[in-house]
């Protein structure tokens, strides 16, 4: 039983359609036999899945320096990505690139509707592993759909094993490579195999094993569907101007088998009718029913749709990446105040996030006053005032840094010249300024902190303070 809309009844809004359509909780649901196939978009998808898979899993293994390259150092809370240091402080950059990648999904949701899920989302990536094992051990469609309705004999218990072995191997390897990021990966080797680890670590590893084998292995459609918040609110960013799978009706109605090489009439279209773009769909929909939030515009229908007109000598594109105004034989408006607004804030966002990134200091310093007292007056006559200098070392390495003092020729600095700290280290360091009476020309005086660091003097970090006097010149 289907609740697709037929197209037949006309094409409507993109947003309106995927909006209004209805769907059961739960449906009952036999499961989907995917068909391999190969085409210019199934290469796409198979190159991003292999760079995104190539990178997970490569870069706890490779060091910069003497650490880890990309190491989440959660107990001295220190994030190292390739050659840069962050702490708790730079949290904000991440709030920045949250914000960033949630405009750039909404500039490419506007543009080419679900592409992101259909190429790049690893629950797609981490399916394709699965399914591929499947086949390589289960064989084709028709063969698995054959082994699933027969008895067990030892061929398919033999055939069933090893999926479930190598999938759990995949499984295991993602949480293992999951929590090397948090512990580094060689050491964590040496202690998960020797019972060392922390239990932490056992727990993690265990329960992204479990998600990765039920999400990949079981659930896959079932998450896109049902579970992604993905697909429910990409209507309201859809317009008939957005890049979609899609069936030319107009070219492929009335559908119907023929022998190959036959020409197209006036009373068939170029539709077989052959079925391949359903067998091929990894959430098991038919694309020639119309637009359809299931869809995650993975292509694959087109490079299995295409392989068969290539076959009947027809032009390729009755399966395409089209829009509405297109389909309906309007023209497509590339360039609309959605998709550029979307464009310009994303762009804006990089540039500021860019700037923020490569200006970002190392060295991280703050002055209080004593709140206890605006000042006092020393045994020996002068105007003093005291200050708490914070300087917090944000290097991977121990640095020294230099204090001066600007603001008045006759102020004396009282306190350490130089402060070391080692890599993530904070100190709190209490100076005195005393001036005298005399040398007061009223009772709030600008001052300056310069904190230099002796490795990179480029961060140097000036503080602006007030020194505070009697109140006797108003």
């Amino acid at each position: 039983m289907s609740d697709r809309i037929p197209t037949v009844e006309g094409r409507i809004d993109a947003g309106e359609r995927l909006a209004h359509r209805q769907t059961p909780a739960y449906q009952t649901k036999q499961g989907i036999y995917t068909r391999g196939t190969s085409g210019f978009f199934q290469n796409v998808r198979l190159t991003a899945g292999l760079v995104m898979l190539f990178m997970y899993y490569l870069f706890p293994w490779l060091n910069w320096g003497d650490r880890q390259m990309v190491w989440f150092n959660l107990p001295d809370r220190q994030f190292f990505v390739f050659n840069a240091t962050f702490w708790p402080q730079d949290l904000v950059l991440l709030s920045w690139l949250l914000i960033i990648c949630a405009f750039g999904l909404f500039f490419v949701t506007v543009f080419g509707g679900r592409i992101w899920c259909g190429y790049t989302c690893p629950q797609t990536v981490w399916t394709q592993i699965f399914m591929a094992i499947e086949r390589y051990t289960e064989g084709e469609r028709n063969a698995r759909i054959k082994l699933d309705k027969g008895p067990m004999t030892p061929s398919k218990f033999r055939k069933k094993l090893s999926k479930q072995v190598l999938w759990l191997g995949v499984a295991w390897a993602t949480g293992f490579t999951f929590v090397a990021y948090f512990i580094p990966a060689r050491e964590l080797v040496i202690d998960h195999w020797t019972g060392q680890a922390s239990m932490g670590a056992y727990l993690w590893i265990g329960l992204f094993t479990i998600a990765t084998y039920a999400n990949a292995g079981y659930l896959r459609e079932k998450v896109c569907i049902h579970m992604c918040p993905y697909a429910r609110f990409q209507s309201v960013m859809f317009d008939q101007d957005t890049l979609i799978v899609a069936y030319d009706t107009e070219r492929g109605e009335p559908r119907g088998s023929r022998k190959r090489s036959a020409e197209s009439t006036n009373t068939q279209g170029d539709c077989v009718d052959c079925g391949l773009c359903v067998q091929v769909c990894p959430t098991g929909i038919d694309i020639r029913d119309g637009l359809q939030y299931e869809c995650i515009q993975c292509a694959l229908c087109i490079d299995a749709c295409d392989s068969i007109m290539d076959k009947m000598n027809y032009d390729r594109g009755l399966v395409r990446y089209a829009t509405e105004h297109e389909l309906d034989g309007g023209q497509t408006h590339w360039l609309r105040p959605r998709l550029i607004g979307y464009g310009v804030a994303m762009l804006a966002m990089c540039v500021a996030f860019g700037y923020a990134l490569t200006h970002r200091s190392t060295l991280e310093a703050r002055v209080a006053r004593d709140r206890g007292a605006l000042f006092h007056e020393t045994k020996t006559g002068e105007i003093e005032n005291t200050y708490s200098l914070t300087v917090f070392n944000k290097t991977s390495f121990n640095e020294e840094y230099e204090v001066n003092f600007q603001g008045h020729p006759s102020a004396r600095l009282i306190g350490p010249a130089t402060i070391e700290l080692a890599p993530g280290q904070t100190r709190v360091q209490v100076y005195q300024v005393q001036i005298p009476p005399d040398m007061l020309a009223n009772s709030r005086l600008p001052i300056s902190f310069i904190i230099e660091p002796a490795k990179q003097p480029a961060n140097e970090v000036t503080i602006e303070s007030t020194f505070i006097g009697p109140d006797r010149w108003k």
